[in-house]
């Protein structure tokens, strides 16, 4: 199936096109993000769109960029992915990835958006235990740092740390290790999906709207990675 994968630019994304890759029957022909228009930078994460444009770069794949307005009143979003989604089944799309774990009304939700589209929804990493799924990305190349968190949940320190066995280990009690509650977000900068790295840099740490933010920036150490896909 000729598939999209809604891209956060984090690391359940990234580990679910990895997963996606090893399918059989599914090709992934593209990613899909929502940037804020007012900051131009990805929506919740804060993640700068010249960092989502040198992932998909180094993923090897097209980049939707479907700007939102903020802030973003419900109907407003829906009707842009709405028109989205047609334009898409219309271009022959089959499939829309997700990175979701295990909230069921998130889920219910694509699905039920989705519905009568032509386009099926897949979560690939759907229903794996998140501690497990957290020491796989670890295990497995994935590299990954705290682009925003929730200062309820998390200590604002952790803000930029690396996702890596050291932070797992660190977490307090309650907090799901892939952080599927809304915990923390992050921006994966290395791993078996890409192919090199995208050097970053932690940045100023902010709090807006109850959050706290680190802003990732390129960095000089290492090329950002080129390529001549297209971003829509």
């Amino acid at each position: 199936m000729r598939t999209l994968l809604s891209w956060s630019s984090g690391k359940d994304s990234a580990w679910a096109l990895h997963s996606l890759r090893q399918r059989g029957d599914v090709e992934v022909v593209g990613l899909v993000t929502t940037i804020n228009s007012a900051f131009d930078r990805v929506a919740m994460h804060g993640v700068r769109r010249s960092l989502i444009e040198a992932q998909a770069a180094a993923a090897g794949l097209p980049l939707h960029v479907l700007e939102i307005p903020y802030p973003c009143p419900n109907a407003q979003y829906e009707r842009i992915m709405g028109d989205f989604v047609a334009q898409q089944a219309a271009a022959g799309i089959e499939a829309m990835a997700f990175g979701d774990l295990f909230l069921e009304d998130i889920r219910r939700y694509r699905e039920e958006k989705l519905a009568g589209s032509g386009i099926a929804p897949i979560f690939p990493l759907w229903g794996i235990e998140t501690g497990t799924l957290a020491r796989a990305m670890v295990d497995g190349g994935l590299e990954a740092y705290i682009a925003c968190l929730d200062p309820r949940k998390l200590p604002e320190k952790l803000a930029g740390r690396r996702f890596d066995a050291a932070l797992l280990a660190e977490l307090p009690d309650g907090v799901d290790p892939c952080a599927e509650n809304g915990e923390f977000h992050t921006f994966a900068a290395a791993g078996p999906m890409f192919r090199a790295p995208i050097a970053v840099e932690a940045g100023e740490v902010v709090t807006r709207d109850g959050f706290v933010f680190c802003d990732l920036v390129p960095s000089s150490s290492l090329p950002m990675p080129t390529s001549g896909m297209g971003v829509g």
